[in-house]
């Protein structure tokens, strides 16, 4: 009886990898929202920034997770 690899630690780690790669844009977006707070901006303004923010950081994550930079720029079916 063979067994199949699941990818369960390679799925974990491209997830914790992607985590990582994403972050540091994440937090400077925070900070960014938190500045703006501070400094008396309108909160409904400040909050503007928070779907861009939290949208490119969800499909950065998403890139990564899928490894693009691993792929090549050739020809072929993945393209």
């Amino acid at each position: 009886m063979a067994t199949e690899p699941t990818g369960g630690s390679d799925d974990a780690g491209d997830r914790r990898r992607a985590a990582r790669y994403v972050a540091p844009f994440l937090v400077l977006g925070l900070v960014n929202l938190g500045l703006l707070l501070r400094w008396g901006l309108d909160p409904l303004w400040a909050f503007a920034v928070v779907p861009p923010m939290a949208f490119l950081s969800g499909i950065g994550w998403i890139a990564f997770r899928h490894g693009f930079p691993e792929r090549s720029a050739g020809a072929g079916p993945n393209r």
